[in-house]
């Protein structure tokens, strides 16, 4: 593919842009809307239609960025109700669609009223959410009580960012509430000598999971896409939060730190990021390089660089990773669609958490965790 290589050697686009199938990002949006993959609220859809929009957004292609549309659309009733979200279930995972419903809503010149409604009911639980004694959202309640994940982090954070950003630029309670979130994680959570971040922690006095560390309450391991969630959540919540605001020099270096720290962790052989991160196990028996981490990562280290909060040292090894992307995880279908390969299905803090445990998790086929995350990847990559 043509576009695979125009970092890697130097070229420089052409004017004309190829047919949409000569870009790897629209390619892969196409492919997953011919799969007719679930249209609803749940998170993972709402990955998937971030990948296509913004596919859709650098390549001005209106066909993907309708369809995007007319799916965050379908999930709104005229009156704001966002379907089969229920308001008194306090899970992060279910705000991660607000993101998507304010990103719509912008675009369409801030007038469709439906929109603003649910992003206010989204905005509103997070007011009622569970915390722990220290502040934090709950990642799940009942079932996780007093616990802290990246991934939620990831799941409601950038929307609480953003919201602020559109509706109450000027209260400072909130962005101090949202930089809260992130302080908590990093106390908890960062390996200094890594720079690192364990999957989660355990706020309850005494710690009560079975995994918590007895001083730090922090899960033992590091696992590639609850890592990638969190960069993901830093980077995207820098570009709408206050500079202004002393959590803005935090969230930076929070950023920043965990790039050099990823830096160090990338395989130099694939250019790629094991599943379990921390020492002793890359290259261990069972460990492999994970495609959605992987994905994620890559975006990271090119959108950082974009803005500017990344230096050029992360060019080549962005590069080197996008290419085992586009090698290594895709399948190419006799229809002429492409598929996504290598993502570990789940990952959760409901276990022992244990090296064995996420090893143990099977790889799922076009899993939008990672496909979707390959999409923003090659949309970013495809805009030098």
């Amino acid at each position: 593919m043509r576009v695979s290589t125009l970092l890697l050697t130097g070229a420089t686009a052409v004017n004309a842009a190829p047919n949409a199938s000569d870009f790897f990002s629209t390619w892969m949006a196409s492919s997953f809307i011919g799969k007719k993959h679930p249209i609803d609220n749940h998170y993972v859809s709402n990955v998937i239609n971030e990948g296509i929009r913004q596919a859709a957004t650098v390549h001005n292609n209106a066909t993907l960025l309708s369809w995007a549309s007319n799916a965050i659309s379908s999930l709104v009733t005229a009156d704001g109700t966002i379907q089969n979200w229920d308001p008194t279930f306090y899970s992060l995972d279910d705000q991660r669609v607000g993101n998507n419903i304010l990103y719509f809503w912008n675009l369409g010149g801030r007038k469709e009223k439906k929109y603003e409604i649910a992003a206010a009911s989204l905005r509103a639980q997070l007011d009622r959410f569970p915390r722990n004694a220290e502040g934090g959202f709950w990642h799940r309640s009942p079932t996780y009580p007093n616990q802290m994940w990246l991934d939620g982090i990831y799941m409601a954070d950038q929307f609480y960012a953003t919201y602020t950003s559109y509706f109450q630029p000027d209260n400072t309670t909130a962005w101090n509430d949202i930089v809260l979130q992130f302080d908590l994680i990093e106390k908890h959570t960062r390996n200094k000598t890594s720079g690192l971040l364990a999957h989660g922690y355990d706020g309850s006095n005494p710690h009560k999971a079975v995994w918590a560390d007895p001083v730090t309450g922090a899960s033992p391991n590091v696992w590639d896409r609850a890592v990638g969630w969190y960069f993901i959540a830093l980077l995207e919540t820098l570009q709408v939060y206050p500079t202004a605001l002393p959590g803005y020099a935090r969230l930076k270096t929070y950023f920043t730190t965990l790039a050099a720290g990823l830096l160090k962790a990338q395989d130099k052989a694939s250019g790629g990021w094991w599943l379990v991160m921390n020492e002793p196990y890359p290259g261990k028996p069972g460990n492999y390089i994970e495609s959605s981490g992987t994905a994620m990562f890559t975006y990271g280290f090119l959108k950082g660089i974009r803005l500017g909060l990344l230096g050029k040292e992360y060019k080549a090894p962005a590069a080197k990773a996008y290419k085992l992307l586009t090698e290594k995880f895709i399948s190419y279908e006799k229809n002429g669609t492409l598929s996504w390969e290598g993502t570990v299905s789940v990952g959760s803090l409901n276990s022992n958490a244990s090296y064995e445990y996420y090893i143990g998790v099977p790889l799922g086929q076009n899993d939008g965790k990672g496909a979707g995350a390959f999409m923003m990847a090659a949309a970013e990559y495809e805009r030098l």
